[in-house]
């Protein structure tokens, strides 16, 4: 079964004429220099090496960094977030930036409002969204870090910025908010090459809720370049919901299909209760991502253009359990994924 997965990823690669630096191998790697910084060693075959260092000789070529407006507990400030991605930078990573608009986390159970735009009307909001994104993006691009692509919002499924830009009520709302952040990546990156706009949801095995949300976010004319899923299978569906949904996508939408978030555990942690799609263990945290990868190869018509392990280079603590190291640092084999497809 491993050969015939192999030879047919293969294959697709081919027939598709995609080069490593066309295809996105990515990482959320927000937290990797918080931990760094604070004596988190990475090693692979028990040699300490620099977290960056070890995903580029695997074939990695973008990172995906967070950025929170003004957090009081995580890091992942303008100040934090431009250091990281001058370090990836300068190692040839390309570079997404993932506006949370808030202080902390946001996704579909809560997306709060910053501290700093608390009480504001609708149409300060909309300003506000205006301003802090061109501002960002300006100072990004004075730092000569300017990100190729730029996510509005994240896991936007219920909505951004509540309760204004709630969902399903507040559509309109959203939509306002939506294109204020467009036009603060063009204005900010004006004089440069503008990066693609991501719209991302979290329905990557979920083509009814897929369709139910794109279908509404193109009747208000919102002009975006690249969808970006999330899929963790205890979440989000089967492997076959996630095939589906990508033929769904690619044919619907004729856009580019990010997975933006995908992550599985290497130790028991969601599957203790149930059966697992496949062995929450080393192995079958590796043989999980080889398989995400070839569904997103097989999209059709090239629209599959890559994927992102969410957090897989943090501290020891509970998100190591989808990491890419283990409790002693060292590289898991889900690390080697990539290098058939990028080694010469």
């Amino acid at each position: 079964m491993k050969r015939f997965l192999l030879v047919t990823a293969v294959v697709m690669l081919g027939a598709m004429s995609l080069s490593a630096a066309e295809y996105m191998i990515g990482a959320d790697l927000s937290f990797l220099k918080y931990a760094e910084d604070r004596g988190t060693v990475f090693k692979e075959g028990n040699e300490p090496r620099s977290g960056l260092q070890i995903f580029k000789d695997h074939g990695y070529n973008w990172v995906r960094l967070r950025l929170f407006h003004s957090p009081t507990q995580l890091p992942n400030n303008l100040d934090y977030t431009i250091a990281l991605a001058t370090q990836a930078k300068a190692m040839g990573f390309k570079f997404l930036l993932n506006f949370h608009y808030s202080d902390t986390w946001a996704d579909p159970a809560k997306q709060y409002i910053p501290r700093a735009w608390e009480g504001k009307s609708h149409q300060e909001l909309v300003q506000a969204v205006y301003e802090y994104t061109r501002y960002t993006i300006t100072a990004m691009a004075k730092a000569d870090v300017l990100p190729q692509m730029v996510q509005i919002g994240n896991e936007i499924s219920n909505g951004m910025l509540w309760p204004d830009g709630q969902l399903p009520q507040n559509w309109d709302n959203l939509a306002d908010l939506l294109k204020a952040g467009i036009k603060g990546v063009e204005d900010g990156s004006a004089g440069q090459t503008r990066p693609k706009i991501m719209i991302h949801i979290d329905k990557g095995g979920d083509k009814a809720a897929t369709k139910a949300f794109f279908d509404k976010l193109h009747s208000y004319g919102i002009e975006y370049d690249v969808i970006g899923q999330s899929y963790y299978p205890w979440w989000h569906g089967t492997l076959l919901d996630l095939r589906e949904n990508l033929i769904f996508m690619a044919n619907e939408y004729d856009k580019d299909i990010i997975l933006v978030e995908v992550a599985y555990c290497w130790r028991p942690t969601e599957y203790r209760n149930k059966p697992a799609p496949f062995p929450e263990s080393p192995e079958g945290q590796r043989d999980f991502l080889d398989e995400v990868h070839r569904l997103v190869l097989s999209a059709p018509n090239n629209r599959g253009k890559g994927l992102f392990w969410w957090e897989p280079a943090v501290a020891p603590g509970p998100l190591r359990n989808r990491g890419f190291f283990d409790d002693s640092g060292n590289a898991l084999p889900v690390i080697m994924v990539f290098d058939r497809f990028t080694r010469r």
